[in-house]
């Protein structure tokens, strides 16, 4: 007696695709062909094809929340750790700022301060930092400070129901980039002093200057009262890191010099 054995029916790879794009898996849907031709060569087993596809649908969703947050987030791009020039600013301790990446203090609503003169490299590593903490699930805003404080002065008429919803407020990780290159009027050192107040233990902070701590009161419209009280606030949970090194821009100059010479 002969037996036959009952072929697998075919499958419909067009409506497997539908399927998964209905169900919103634009990712999946895309690599469904190349998943299934790797999975027929190696017979990966039912349940590791479905982990494949799932896997891909959520690296997708993960590349492209990254792409938005970033591209949100006003950072400028191109600065990252991969292409810092640790070897040029020796007094940079590499594994306090691997460390820094790792984003700990902006789950813990701490504050970095980078410190030094013009060139050295703070806006590259606030950059840098700030995408790395957006890899890693937080939300980050970038500004220049003379564009913080004009968006400051726009908002302070505004009630904090709705003040608190402003990206300055609500973002998980604030970078607040070339502080000190103007003194502060009394106002406006007022209206860092309340944004500093508000995000003081619910959201970090990470400032670049140019100015050491014992000239803020000078920045702060000479009154040393406030500036003690935001000093207070930024340093109780911070890390600081004095940059003294050679400016990279310099650097630059001086090399393209040489090979005109």
């Amino acid at each position: 007696m002969t037996t036959s054995t009952k072929a697998a029916p075919a499958l419909n790879v067009d409506a497997t695709r539908n399927q998964l794009l209905q169900l919103g898996c634009a990712h999946a849907a895309e690599q469904l062909d190349a998943l299934l031709s790797a999975a027929v060569k190696k017979t990966t087993a039912p349940h590791a094809f479905l982990e494949q596809v799932l896997g891909a649908e959520l690296a997708g969703r993960e590349e492209r929340r990254i792409k938005t947050s970033l591209r949100l987030s006003g950072l400028p791009t191109g600065q990252t750790l991969a292409n810092f020039d640790f070897a040029f600013q020796p007094a940079i301790e590499r594994s306090r700022v691997e460390t820094l990446a790792t984003s700990g203090w902006v789950k813990s609503c701490e504050t970095v301060l980078l410190q030094g003169p013009p060139g050295v490299g703070k806006t590259h590593l606030a950059v840098a930092l700030g995408a790395k903490a957006i890899e890693q699930g937080f939300s980050a805003q970038f500004f220049r400070f003379d564009e913080l404080l004009t968006l400051l002065k726009r908002d302070s008429h505004l009630p904090p129901s709705k003040l608190r919803r402003k990206k300055y407020l609500s973002t998980a990780l604030l970078i607040i980039d070339e502080l000190g290159f103007e003194t502060m009027d009394r106002e406006e050192a007022s209206l860092f002093f309340r944004l500093i107040t508000y995000r003081y233990e619910r959201g970090a902070i990470l400032i670049t200057t140019n100015k050491s701590i014992r000239d803020w009161t000078e920045l702060l419209a000479g009154d040393e009262v406030l500036a003690a009280a935001i000093l207070d606030r930024l340093l109780h949970h911070a890390t600081l890191i004095n940059i003294k090194g050679r400016s990279y821009r310099l650097r630059e100059l001086d090399e393209a010099l040489r090979t005109k010479q």
